[in-house]
């Protein structure tokens, strides 16, 4: 009878057993993300992009990102339906009578809009438009639809719609040797062996054929390359029916960006800046305007020297206008200001509210202002009523939530907690009785065995309370003793937390390897108002080591860690943190940094972040007080104390931080006779980890696992 009750409580644990499977590597593949939320006109229902990751063709080893759009009703019995399918499709947009959805695919190499009647039928194809076409916006009466394209200057040139008279700019493009722009206008037969203007002809081509590539920019690195050219962005209006001609509502060479109608569709509202008396990479101001749906009319709302506004949001009745508005420094928290749409700056409402805000969203009643906010490990929405200007907290620090759309009450968000990184939820208004209304990660990770992660707090040195994280194993038993992974964030301006969706994997890939994991926000981070924020300028160095490493002695206080397999990892401004600390400290056994900044002079040419630099330091390389500090705060200048076990990665393809100063410091370590391992990934950018290729986002999560294992086991 015994061996019997004991088989039948065998059986009764097994499928609790098999429900809790480790974490893997591969389970990356698995997470699905949601973006872009947006609800019809009268709430009933909501569309939304889903981005998962498929094998890629015939192959077994390689994988795809695949984004596609999906519906869910939210009468909260719905269920999500698939929209589309074959080509990814993004940026959807409803029809005012909810009958009708824009979006976007690619067509013929470029992105293009498409319509989509949801009483059935395939998508049909509205632009082919030759400069690409992408976020749509419809007019109110769902007659138009407002769309963006690129044009690089050489193309604008020749254009004499969006450039009559093909005038070159007023600004100077900087090319030295000449007063003007007029160079521009050569049309001479290009011969290598003809006069200077023919020579000139014959060496533009050679650019053109991409055999030379000419720099005469200030910011010459996009994400993946250096990049001579110069483009704009510019914007049409079609008729919402296939075969229409689109015609252009702006022109010329001035900088605009983010156009919308508004609600009652005879204007647009857009930033950017107008100021063409010198490069538009030399502006950093940012200004509002409005303009009527002609062209015409074109006035400034809000702009100021020093200043940038931005993020308009126009109330339905168009009266009131909701925007962010702060100066042009890097390291700064904008405010959120409110005025009438016929005001001026000095009409500014300020809401009091230390956070960098965005997302904003107006209730239909105008009562109440939406917006979300990084604070505290999470991502919550708020509001602020306009009567009292307090600002009310809807959701809270455990989770983050990335896109939401408020309409008639209804509120309709995507959520990361520890459970899931991506779902969907409904609620009212308040965010109360709120519901989850998707399953795309939920379902297969609770059969997993997850780390659950424990909030805790202390003071540091400046007077700040600092947030930290503490995961134990997951198969964790007390009395046991486990390694311990420190792990840093970026920016150095970003927040970590269970709000967070990035991390999410590698903290339980670490956890189910029998690591814990502890993380924190040390100064400087995001998420806890401007003192904080600033708190690390001319100290990236000395003071958030100190408040990381005073996280990671609290954790080990507790008494389950074996301080003999302490390691650390992290990436970006982390990366840097990683070489300082352990040029700094000698208590880990191995050390990880990816896609890091080592030497800050070096960091300045290099990377297209450059600007963090005088934000930061306060000057550039070549003045004396600020070289002084750019040496002090440089890992690499203490590269000779480094004696942890090592590995550096970083993407062939990071301009970003540039990659050369990571050449450096494997470099100098090798010729030093140091423990220390590079890896490059071909083709990787900075954002490798998060929207890299695939198999590489695996194999640096391995390596990096498989390289603190050499030294802990």
């Amino acid at each position: 009878m015994k061996n019997v009750t004991w088989v039948l409580l065998f059986l009764l644990q097994v499928p609790v057993l098999f429900a809790q499977e480790p974490v893997k590597v591969t389970d990356m593949l698995k997470i699905k993300s949601i973006s872009s939320v947006n609800l019809s006109y009268d709430g009933s229902k909501a569309v939304y992009s889903v981005t998962g990751i498929e094998p890629d063709g015939e192959s077994k080893t390689d994988y795809k990102y695949v984004s596609q759009l999906w519906m869910v009703g939210t009468d909260g019995s719905s269920q999500p339906k698939q929209l589309t399918s074959k080509e990814n499709a993004g940026q959807a947009a409803w029809s005012p009578d909810g009958k009708s959805i824009a979006f976007v695919r690619a067509a013929d190499g470029k992105p293009q809009i498409f319509l989509l009647r949801l009483d059935g039928g395939e998508a049909i194809q509205l632009t082919k438009h030759k400069n690409g076409a992408s976020s749509p916006k419809w007019s109110p009466d769902g007659k138009q639809i407002l769309f963006a394209a690129g044009i690089t200057i050489k193309d604008l040139l020749k254009d004499t719609i969006l450039n009559p008279g093909k005038i070159v700019p007023e600004y100077t493009l900087e090319r030295p040797g000449f007063d003007n722009n007029n160079w521009l206008k050569n049309s001479s037969k290009a011969d290598p062996d003809g006069n200077i203007e023919e020579v000139r002809a014959w060496l533009d081509n050679n650019i053109t054929d991409k055999k030379a590539t000419l720099l005469n920019k200030l910011n010459f690195q996009d994400e993946a390359n250096i990049n001579g050219g110069q483009g704009f962005t510019h914007y049409w209006l079609v008729s919402a029916t296939p075969g229409a001609t689109p015609a252009p509502v702006t022109k010329g060479f001035a900088r605009l960006a983010i156009a919308d109608f508004t609600p009652d569709g005879s204007k647009f509202i857009l930033t950017g800046n107008t100021d063409i008396s010198q490069s538009p990479e030399r502006i950093l101001e940012n200004e509002i305007y409005i303009m009527g749906t002609d062209g015409n009319r074109f006035r400034k709302v809000l702009g100021e020297k020093g200043k940038s506004f931005f993020a308009p949001k126009l109330s339905p009745s168009g009266k009131l206008l909701a925007f962010a508005y702060g100066t042009t420094s890097f390291v700064n928290v904008q405010a959120l200001g409110i005025m009438p749409i016929d005001g001026n700056e000095k009409d500014i409402i300020t809401i009091p509210f230390d956070r960098t805000k965005g997302g904003f969203t107006w209730s239909n009643d105008e009562k109440y202002l939406y917006f979300t906010a990084q604070s505290n490990g999470g991502a919550p929405i708020y509001r602020v009523d306009l009567k009292t200007r307090k600002v009310e907290q809807l959701t809270d620090y455990e989770g983050g939530v990335g896109s939401f759309d408020l309409v008639n009450n209804k509120l309709v968000y995507s959520r990361t907690d520890i459970t899931s990184p991506f779902e969907l939820y409904l609620a009212d208004g308040s965010a109360k009785n709120a519901k989850r209304i998707t399953s795309l990660n939920t379902d297969w990770i609770s059969k997993k065995r997850i780390s659950l992660p424990e909030k805790k707090t202390f003071v540091n040195d400046k007077g700040l309370t600092v947030e930290y994280w503490v995961m134990k194993p997951a198969n964790y038993e007390p009395g046991k003793k486990y390694p311990l992974v420190l792990e840093i964030h970026g920016g150095p301006s970003a927040m970590w937390g269970p709000g967070e969706a990035s991390m999410w994997h590698e903290y339980q890939f670490f956890c189910s390897k029998g690591y814990g994991v502890v993380y924190s926000n040390p100064r400087g981070s995001g998420g806890y108002g401007q003192e904080f924020l600033r708190a690390n300028i001319e100290d990236w160095g000395k003071g958030p080591t100190s408040d990381v490493l005073t996280a990671l002695d609290k954790t080990v206080a507790e008494g389950w860690a074996d301080t003999s397999k302490l390691v650390v990892t992290g990436g970006s401004y982390a990366g840097y943190l990683v070489a300082w600390i352990i040029s700094h400290d000698q208590r880990f056994k191995a050390a990880c940094s990816q896609r890091g900044v080592y030497e800050l002079n070096t960091f300045f040419g290099e990377g297209n972040a450059w600007r963090l630099v005088p934000n930061y330091f306060g000057g550039y390389p070549w003045e004396p007080k600020a070289r002084e500090i750019l040496n002090r705060e440089s890992p690499f200048n203490y590269v000779e104390n480094i004696r942890t076990p090592y590995i550096i990665f970083h993407g062939d393809n990071d301009r970003r931080t540039g990659f050369v100063q990571s050449e450096m410091m494997y470099r100098a370590l090798k010729v030093l006779g140091r423990p220390v391992e590079y890896v490059r990934h071909p083709g990787g950018t900075h954002e490798l980890t998060r929207s890299g290729d695939n198999r590489q986002r695996m194999d640096q999560m391995l390596r990096t696992w498989e390289f603190f294992e050499r030294y802990i086991r």
